[in-house]
């Protein structure tokens, strides 16, 4: 019993290190120029939209516009100080949204090894949560805004902002490997 106990749990271990070898074979991709210029570009593509609807379709939607610049300005004042022009709340949340959470799409996909347009999805809900239910409360709104209006245009802006930037990581990866073969 012993021998068939310990057959198992080695075969086990064996195939953890084989799925390890395997996911530390799969992380240099993602830092080749390639990837990481698909992970910019998918990041502008998705950021874009994401200003073109906080900007044009929310108020049409649900009679609000999303300013998520207001909540960078204010967590910058209360974090350091200082007070930021909008134009410059706006390109801080500009380039985080471009870079980094394309970055948290792909960051997604590599721990959850679902495809990069579902990743996408889940990484726009934990965006999503971030932003209505611990930013919103620390610069003292209510957790989720009362899940308003304002909240539920800003979940239909980051779930589809996040869904498409893994939509673009996959068509860039796709022709990516079109031209390679």
């Amino acid at each position: 019993m012993n021998a068939l106990f310990c057959a198992a749990a080695c075969r086990r271990d064996s195939n953890r290190h084989r799925n390890l070898r395997k996911t530390q074979k799969d992380l240099p991709d993602m830092l080749t120029l390639h990837s990481l210029r698909n992970l910019v570009i998918a990041g502008l593509v998705g950021e874009i939209s994401f200003e073109i609807y906080a900007w044009l379709i929310s108020p049409v939607l649900f009679g609000v516009a999303l300013a998520p610049a207001n909540l960078v300005i204010a967590l910058i004042k209360i974090a350091f100080g200082v007070t930021l022009p909008h134009w410059a709340g706006f390109l801080v949340h500009f380039t985080i949204g471009a870079v980094g959470f394309g970055a948290f799409v792909w960051l997604t996909h590599l721990v959850t090894r679902v495809n990069l347009v579902l990743s996408g999805a889940l990484a726009g809900f934990v965006l999503w949560f971030v932003a209505q239910g611990v930013l919103a409360p620390v610069v003292g709104r209510s957790f989720m805004m009362g899940f308003g209006a304002y909240t539920q245009s800003s979940f239909i802006g980051h779930v589809g902002m996040a869904t498409l930037m893994g939509y673009v990581m996959v068509r860039l990866q796709t022709r990516q490997a079109r031209i390679a073969a």
